[in-house]
C-alpha cells in the first residue's frame, strides 16, 4: 500500500515558457533528424519539432520506437534480433532476443583516430587529451592482460578509482570481454567498497594511488591494501599511478601489476558478443541500511537508453564535448563514459567542483576546452549564485545546455543561469534514478523550459503520477511511475536468485507498474514537477507536504547554505516538524532571521510549511551520492538506534549522525521533563 499523496495545488493553464527553442536552430538536431528519419521509414506522424507527438509514438509503439532506435544508430549485431519485445511485462521484459553485441564496439566504433576521445581535467586546471586511436590502443591493451589473468564472460572486474580516463579504459577493456564492471571512489573507507565489491567476488580490482580534493592528494595506498585483502576472489589488482605517489608494498595480498605495464601493450581489439541481456555492469544503491544493493544492468539496454539519452535528449555527436561533474560512484559516470558511443569527446574530472582556490575552475575548464554540454548539480548551480561567482568571465560560447540533476532544480536557479552562462543556453533539469541508469524526465532541443519544472517526460518513458487508486492524475500530485517497460530497467539484483528483493523495490505498490518513490506532478502543458522522495513526506494535520517545497524556498535566502526539513511523528500523538538549516559564512541564526525564513516559507509554499521549530545545525548529511538523509535523520529524531537506522559507510560526513541523534535525545528528555 502506498502513502496518500500530498495534495500540492498546481495551475490549470500552462505559463509562458521560460526559454524557448529557436526554430531553426531545433530543426537542425540529431531528435529532430531522427522524427524525420522515422516519418519517411516508420510512417510516424511526428513532425522534427514536435516532441510531444514524437514521445506518444514512443510509449504507444514500443516495438516500432526501440526498433527505430536500434536501425537510426546503426546497432551491429550478429546475429540480429528475432523481435524487439518478445515478453512484456515488468519485471521480466525480453528485448531482443537472439541478438548479441558488445558495448565496447559501440563506444570506440565511431571515435576519430586523432580527435579527443577523452580529455583529462582536474581541479588545478591541468589537462591531457587521449585520441581515439590512444584510447582504443589501451583499452586493447588492459583487455589482453585481463584475458592473461583469466578473465572471462560473466567475471567480474572492479575499479576504486577516481573519474580519469584510467577507470574509462578499464571498464571498456573489462566490458569488452564479457565481464562484469564495477567502481568507487576513493573517498568511499575500503570497508565501506568492500561491502559492495566483496558480494560480486571479483576477480580483478583497478586501483589508483590517490585522488585529488580541495587542494589535497589524498594517499589512498593504505586504503587500497585493505581492501584487496577484504577481497579473498581477487587473482590480482592493477595498480594505477595517479598522484605519483610510490608504489604499493612488496607484500601485496595478490598478484600487484602496475598499470603502465598493463595499459602499454601492443594488441588488437577484439569485442566478445554478447546477449543482449549481458550483464555490463553492477552499481549499487546508496546503502542507507544494510547491505547496498547491486543493480545489474546489461550491454544492449544501456547501449540503447544512452544513445537515446545522449544522442537525441542530448544532441550529442561528433565534435561535442561533454563535462558533466560526477564521480565514479554516481551513475552520472556511466553516461560520461556512454558519451563516446555518440561519437562525441567526454571530460573526466578529478577534484572538488569548487575548490577554496579556484571556485569557478570547471567554468574556466569548460571555457579552454569548448565543452557544448556542461553538467552538474541543483546544490552546485545555487551556490555559485549565492556566492557571487561569475562565470561570464570565461567565454562559455561553446555551451548550448547546462544539464542538472541529483535532485529537484529549484526555479530561483533559471535565471542566474540565464544572466551568468547565455540567455541562449538551456538549462534542462533531469530526474532519473541509478535504477535505470538514466532519466524518467529532463528535456530535449526540441522542447521548451519552465522554470523549476522538467520539460518533459523522455522518449520511451511511459511515466504517470498516480493517486493512491492507482489512477494517473494530471495537476495533481502523485507517485512517480512507469507503466510500460524500458530496456534499461535491472535484469535484476545481484544475490537475489527468486527475484524478490527487486520486486519489492518497485513493484509491490502497484502490479505491473514501477513505483519509483518520488512525488511528481504531470502538468497540463506535458512539463513534470519534482517534489521529493514519497517516502520522506510530511504529514501535518492530515495535509501531506513535499520537503523539496520548503527546501527550495528557504535556501533561496542568502543566509542559508543549506536546508533540512523533518516531519517526526511522537509517541503522544504529536507531530514536529522542525527546519535544519545550514548557515552562510557570517549570518547568525538570531529572532529576525528565524522570522524571514518563516515569512519565506509562508509566502512561498504555505502557511501549513511553516515549521515547528528552527534550528541552526553545522552540516546536512547527505548519501554519498549527494542526496539528503531525510528518512535517516527522522528516525534518529524520533530514537532509533543509529546502527539500524543508516550505515555509515553511506553517509557522506558520518559524524552528524550523533549531533542528530543528540538532538532527537534532548527534545525527548525535555517533554520528558515537561510532562
Amino acid at each position: 500500500m502506498t502513502t496518500p499523496h500530498p495534495k500540492t495545488p498546481h495551475p490549470k493553464t500552462a505559463p509562458a515558457p521560460f526559454w524557448s527553442p529557436d526554430p531553426e536552430t531545433a530543426d537542425r538536431t540529431r531528435i529532430a533528424d531522427f522524427a524525420r528519419w522515422a516519418a519517411r521509414h516508420r510512417g510516424v506522424e511526428a513532425a522534427g519539432s514536435d516532441y510531444a507527438a514524437l514521445h506518444h509514438w514512443s510509449v504507444t509503439d514500443l516495438e516500432g520506437f526501440w526498433g527505430a532506435l536500434w536501425d537510426y544508430f546503426d546497432i551491429d549485431a550478429a546475429p540480429a534480433y528475432d523481435r524487439v519485445l518478445a515478453e512484456e511485462q515488468m519485471p521480466g521484459a525480453r528485448w531482443f532476443t537472439g541478438a548479441t553485441l558488445n558495448y565496447t564496439h559501440h563506444a570506440l566504433r565511431d571515435l576519430a583516430a586523432d580527435e579527443p576521445a577523452v580529455i583529462a581535467l582536474d581541479e588545478t586546471g591541468a589537462a591531457y587529451e587521449v585520441t581515439g586511436q590512444r584510447l582504443r590502443a589501451q583499452v586493447a591493451s588492459v583487455a589482453a592482460t585481463l584475458r592473461e589473468l583469466g578473465v572471462g564472460l560473466g567475471d567480474r572486474v572492479v575499479g576504486y578509482l577516481p573519474n580519469t580516463p584510467h577507470a574509462v579504459v578499464a571498464f571498456l577493456a573489462a566490458a569488452s570481454l564479457g565481464a562484469v564492471w564495477s567502481v568507487c571512489g576513493q573517498d568511499y573507507a575500503p570497508k565501506a567498497a568492500a561491502d559492495r565489491f566483496a558480494q560480486l567476488e571479483p576477480t580483478v580490482l583497478i586501483a589508483a594511488d590517490g585522488y585529488l580534493f580541495n587542494g589535497t592528494t589524498h594517499d589512498r595506498r593504505e586504503a587500497v591494501l585493505e581492501l584487496a585483502g577484504a577481497l579473498p576472489t581477487l587473482k590480482a589488482t592493477l595498480l594505477v599511478t595517479h598522484v605519483g605517489l610510490s608504489q604499493l608494498p612488496d607484500n601485496f595480498p595478490s598478484l600487484a601489476i602496475p598499470w603502465e605495464d598493463a595499459a602499454t601493450r601492443t594488441e588488437e581489439l577484439a569485442c566478445t558478443p554478447v546477449p543482449f541481456d549481458h550483464p555490463l555492469w553492477v552499481v549499487f544503491s546508496s546503502g542507507t541500511t544494510g547491505l547496498p544493493k547491486g543493480i545489474v544492468h546489461g550491454h544492449g539496454g544501456v547501449l540503447l537508453e544512452h544513445l537515446k539519452t545522449l544522442g537525441l535528449h542530448s544532441d550529442l555527436g561528433p565534435g561535442d564535448r561533454l563535462l558533466w561533474y560526477t564521480t565514479t560512484h554516481w551513475m552520472m559516470w556511466n553516461l560520461v563514459v556512454s558519451t563516446l558511443l555518440t561519437g562525441a569527446t567526454t571530460c573526466t574530472y578529478d577534484g572538488s567542483p569548487a575548490p577554496f582556490a579556484r571556485p569557478d575552475v570547471l567554468w574556466e575548464l569548460a571555457a579552454r576546452h569548448r565543452v557544448t554540454v556542461f553538467g552538474t548539480s541543483p546544490q552546485y548551480l545555487l551556490g555559485m549564485a549565492k556566492f557571487g561567482i561569475a562565470p561570464s568571465v570565461h567565454d562559455l560560447s561553446a555551451i548550448r545546455a547546462v544539464g542538472c540533476t541529483g535532485s529537484a532544480l529549484p526555479a530561483s536557479a533559471y535565471p542566474w543561469v540565464r544572466d551568468h552562462v547565455g540567455d541562449r543556453v538551456q538549462l534542462v533539469s533531469i530526474s532519473g534514478g541509478t535504477d535505470v541508469v538514466s532519466g524518467f524526465a529532463g528535456g530535449a532541443p526540441t522542447t521548451p523550459v519552465w522554470a523549476g519544472e522538467l520539460s518533459a517526460p523522455h522518449l520511451g518513458v511511459a511515466l504517470a503520477a498516480y493517486d493512491t487508486e492507482g489512477r494517473p492524475v494530471t495537476d495533481e500530485v502523485g507517485e512517480l511511475v512507469v507503466t510500460r517497460p524500458m530496456p534499461s530497467m535491472p535484469l535484476r539484483f545481484w544475490n537475489d536468485p527468486d527475484g524478490g528483493r527487486y520486486h519489492e523495490a518497485y513493484f509491490a505498490a502497484y502490479p505491473g507498474v514501477w513505483r519509483h518513490g518520488d512525488w511528481i506532478t504531470v502538468t497540463g502543458h506535458g512539463s513534470v514537477i519534482v517534489h521529493g522522495r514519497s517516502d520522506s513526506t510530511l504529514n501535518r494535520n492530515g495535509v501531506r507536504l513535499g520537503s523539496a517545497d520548503i527546501h527550495d524556498v528557504v535556501e533561496r535566502l542568502p543566509e542559508i547554505a543549506e536546508a533540512l526539513v523533518i516531519g517526526a511523528e511522537e509517541p503522544d500523538g504529536g507531530y514536529w516538524m522542525p527546519l535544519f538549516v545550514v548557515l552562510a559564512p557570517g549570518a547568525e541564526l538570531d529572532d529576525p532571521l528565524r522570522e524571514r525564513i518563516r515569512e519565506a516559507v509562508r509566502t512561498g509554499a504555505s502557511p501549513r510549511h511553516v515549521p515547528d521549530e528552527i534550528l541552526a545545525v553545522p552540516a546536512v548529511p547527505h548519501t554519498r551520492t549527494g542526496k539528503k538523509l531525510e528518512v535517516p535523520v527522522k528516525r534518529l529524531l524520533q530514537g532509533a538506534p543509529a546502527d539500524q537506522v543508516v550505515s555509515p559507510a553511506a553517509v557522506d560526513a558520518p559524524d552528524l549522525l550523533a549531533h542528530y541523534a543528540r538532538l532527537g535525545a534532548e527534545r525527548r528528555e525535555r517533554r520528558t521533563t515537561v510532562g
